[in-house]
């Protein structure tokens, strides 16, 4: 039952109340020290708490990512992300004009960090309950900052 709540936590109340998979993994971390029949309090607190929070399944867009991946297998981690920890690898272009995110005014480059077949796809969509709509926001906000990315060197 308890990894049946954990699952729940995860799957269909999510980003909507992060904290629900904290109660919903501490109660299983209950249930494997205390045992039944003390046990049955911390889960049913685990239970009550997921079945009372906000809902979003919006992890399901780990799937979507997966079949990104799948659809562009040779897809190239973009040349200003790669670490250049040798001479070559920095005459090859390798972390050439990378921005620092905390260097930024805001802390935010606006550097789009997806190769360049996934740039303008999105993988996750924020729901509208809960937690969700301040992670929707922030969204929008990094979205409006962020800026093109100059052509790849070929």
């Amino acid at each position: 039952m308890a990894r049946r709540v954990v699952i729940f936590a995860s799957e269909d109340v999510g980003l909507a109340d992060p904290q629900a998979l904290v109660v919903a993994t501490a109660a299983l971390s209950a249930v494997e020290r205390i045992g039944m029949p003390e046990a049955v309090y911390p889960l049913t607190q685990a239970v009550v708490y997921n079945a009372t929070a906000p809902k979003s399944n919006s992890a399901k867009g780990y799937f979507t990512a997966a079949e990104a991946v799948r659809r562009h297998p040779g897809a190239q981690v973009p040349m200003f992300l790669r670490n250049a920890p040798t001479e070559l690898m920095s005459g090859l272009g390798y972390g050439a004009g990378y921005q620092y995110d905390h260097d930024a005014p805001e802390h935010f480059a606006g550097q789009s960090c997806l190769p360049d077949e996934l740039v303008g796809e999105r993988f996750y969509q924020p729901g509208h309950f809960g937690h969700e709509k301040e992670i929707r926001k922030r969204l929008e906000w990094w979205e409006a900052r962020r800026k093109p990315r100059p052509p790849s060197p070929t």
